[in-house]
């Protein structure tokens, strides 16, 4: 039952059963309890079922907890390394492209637009979906850097499928040699004094402005192999577990319907 709820749910199930008439969306139980029902397979093959998408849930909590520990682990190693490292300008080390209101018009299908909230909580039924065509420089592709710079301001790491770029959020794209995973650390060193700014900018939305962005920075003087290769295991890690909760959800349909 857990999980044929947790998919009814994010499949958008619950709408049926929302009230706003008070103009704050309630879920009604009663009518819920009263109307829902399903067809469920013998007790046999409901244990089956639950064991095997169970063991499906354990491997993702373990890659989770990896992906923490990685991340943890990867933000100290740069920390020691740029603590006296070479100093440069933000933008020295990577071009910021603003995201455009690609929302506006959107036809329900197509690629995600990635907005600040899709950054923060996923994908949700509130979700923005659009066919247009847009520049590369405005897609967002596995392993892209991304920086929200008006509102809820941060760094990110995009991991699902090609998407689009909404306004408000850049494309962070590295120049000449420097790899993601110094581009990604460098905008994370920067990101609280950017929150400072942006906190007193503030007037109905925080921002931070272009000229922000040339501020110094310090990064590593010397190579870090070690760091790609714990950026490509994290990035790899983040794409099993799409694939494991792809894998997990397709079972859900098939095997309760």
């Amino acid at each position: 039952m857990y999980y044929l709820l947790q998919s009814w749910w994010a499949s958008g199930g619950s709408w049926e059963f929302q009230n706003q008439s008070t103009g704050i969306a309630n879920f009604q139980f009663k009518i819920f309890a009263e109307k829902f029902e399903v067809s469920l397979p013998p007790l046999e093959e409901q244990e089956r079922i639950a064991g095997i998408l169970g063991s499906l849930d354990d491997k993702i909590e373990a890659n989770t907890r990896l992906i923490q520990t990685l991340k943890e682990y990867m933000t100290a190693l740069y920390k020691a390394e740029a603590k006296n490292g070479k100093v440069l300008e933000l933008t020295d080390i990577a071009d910021f492209i603003n995201g455009r209101a690609f929302t506006k018009d959107a036809t329900g299908t197509g690629r995600v637009v990635i907005r600040i909230a899709e950054l923060n909580n996923g994908l949700g039924a509130s979700t923005v979906y659009n066919d247009i065509e847009v520049k590369e420089e405005n897609t967002a592709y596995p392993g892209d850097v991304l920086m929200s710079w008006s509102g809820s301001l941060d760094t990110y790491v995009w991991h699902l499928p090609e998407a689009i770029i909404n306004q408000h959020i850049f494309k962070v794209i590295p120049k000449g040699n420097y790899p993601k995973w110094l581009v990604y650390h460098a905008c994370k060193s920067v990101i609280e004094d950017f929150q400072a700014i942006a906190v007193d900018k503030a007037t109905t939305m925080g921002h931070i402005r272009r000229g922000d962005l040339k501020r110094d920075i310090s990064i590593p003087a010397q190579e870090m192999p070690q760091m790609e290769n714990l950026w490509n295991l994290w990035m790899n890690l983040e794409q099993e577990n799409l694939q494991l909760a792809e894998t997990r959800d397709a079972l859900i349909k098939r095997l309760i319907g």
